[in-house]
């Protein structure tokens, strides 16, 4: 039986393409409009797969703008209603529906304070685009699957536009351009997903490893693992993984780790070894097919995507493997138990 989550993760590379035709021009507008605001610090709020995309938009604006960015916390906006101070800041609103109260209320507070205001939603008709200054539209259409996937690499690659916009760096525009096609070319880790799914599925553990800007890639493959396979995955960046938790690795232990871009794929192959010898069950995301490592389970990146776009990547082959775990312990990829599409927090 066909998949709704399955094509809806082979209809990104053209999602993306539609978003960069659609909003580039906006984007660049709005970079203008910023360029003229007193932006000291970035505050982004999410929930869920939204929040993951937060995660990168810390290390988008810290290394392309050279900008402090925090996550925000709801709860002080609308249980404890003790938000912090917000001048100078851009106030990010991250939310695939655009529905969720406590979202919405930070970007309220925000929009009271002075502070200026984006919402990245898939519903320009969503309170959350109503509230905000500026609203980027993902354009992926109706997201039919309860597990988001379109909608992520759609975020991702908003806050790349917007990023860029803000820097006035105009090479990278040309640059993300060819994401979609490297995006292509990650869906043919289709097979090695469906081979490495097999080994996992018989678990009901496993961490997922990665740093830098495939951060978000950790968080989000192990959100995937969890609310699709019930699989408890926990993600971990490489370097706090090695004060302690390594400790769990024993004979059979899934690992899986994500070794992709020039800056930290050394670090995580050679982290990758050391759970190896430690008898992890290893599955490798990789972009250097010269440092696959005998007996892991490799998951191909295309190589040559500059490190700060390889998250719109490096995504694909989790969410296949997370897709074909799935289906390999027998659950429904569509509907996955407990959740539902949209949750409204407060």
């Amino acid at each position: 039986m066909a998949s709704t989550l399955h094509a809806e993760i082979h209809e990104q590379p053209e999602v993306i393409r539609r978003l960069l035709d659609a909003e580039s021009a906006h984007a660049s507008e709005i970079g203008r409009a910023l360029a003229m605001r007193d932006i000291r610090h970035v505050l982004i709020a999410a929930r869920g797969t939204s929040d993951n995309a937060a995660r990168y938009g810390q290390y988008l604006f810290g290394a392309l703008n050279q900008l402090a960015v925090g996550l925000a916390t709801p709860s002080l906006f609308t249980l404890y209603q003790r938000p912090p101070k917000l001048e100078s800041a851009l106030v990010i609103g991250i939310s695939q529906s655009g529905q969720s109260p406590d979202i919405v209320g930070v970007i309220d507070e925000a929009q009271r304070q002075g502070a200026t205001t984006i919402a990245i939603t898939n519903d320009p008709q969503s309170p959350l685009a109503a509230q905000s200054q500026h609203v980027i539209e993902l354009h992926a259409g109706e997201e039919r699957a309860v597990a988001a996937t379109k909608t992520y690499s759609a975020s991702l690659a908003a806050l790349a536009l917007l990023s860029i916009s803000m820097a006035q760096i105009d090479d990278h525009a040309g640059v993300l351009a060819s994401i979609p096609e490297a995006m292509q070319l990650a869906l043919q880790a289709e097979e090695p997903a469906r081979a490495a799914a097999q080994r996992l599925a018989a678990h009901q553990r496993c961490v997922v490893l990665g740093r830098g800007f495939n951060y978000s890639t950790t968080f989000e493959i192990a959100l995937k693992l969890k609310e699709l396979t019930y699989i408890i995955a926990e993600p971990y960046s490489s370097a706090d993984f090695k004060h302690g938790p390594i400790a769990m690795i024993e004979q059979g232990f899934p690992v899986v780790a994500i070794a992709v871009g020039d800056t930290v794929r050394d670090e995580l192959i050679d982290l990758a070894y050391k759970v190896h010898e430690r008898g992890a069950s290893l599955t490798v995301l990789g972009d250097n097919e010269s440092l696959r490592i005998v007996d892991a389970a490799w998951l191909p990146v295309p190589p040559n995507v500059p490190e700060w776009l390889s998250p719109l990547v490096a995504i694909v082959p989790g969410q296949l493997l997370a897709y074909h775990t799935t289906v390999a312990r027998g659950f429904d990829p569509d509907q996955p138990r407990a959740i539902q599409k949209v949750t409204l927090t407060r």
